[in-house]
């Protein structure tokens, strides 16, 4: 007779195992997890990489150019064309 208790037992010890496993299973992707985001925000801040950042062409600077003529006519503000270029070459830059 205790040879039976023995066998039950150690089947409820198996059948206990499998949620135990996937606890431990979560809780070691959850430390993995943690792991990579602290990394993630102690990384320095990459700077644009020339082929990150897309390429300025001079379609974009024209109508940046124009867009801040059209904000300086409406204000009233001093300028000329070459300095809204100027400003738009500087805006596109960032």
């Amino acid at each position: 007779m205790p040879a039976k208790k023995t066998a039950k037992k150690s089947s409820e010890n198996a059948a206990a195992s499998p949620p135990a496993a996937k606890k431990t299973a979560k809780k070691a992707a959850k430390k993995a997890a943690a792991k990579v985001a602290v990394k993630a925000a102690n990384a320095p801040a990459k700077p644009p990489s020339a082929a990150g950042s897309p390429k300025i062409t001079p379609d974009m600077i024209a109508r940046a150019a124009y867009l801040n003529y059209r904000r300086r006519i409406e204000q009233g503000l001093p300028g000329d064309r070459e300095s809204d270029w100027l400003e738009a070459e500087r805006q596109l830059s960032r």
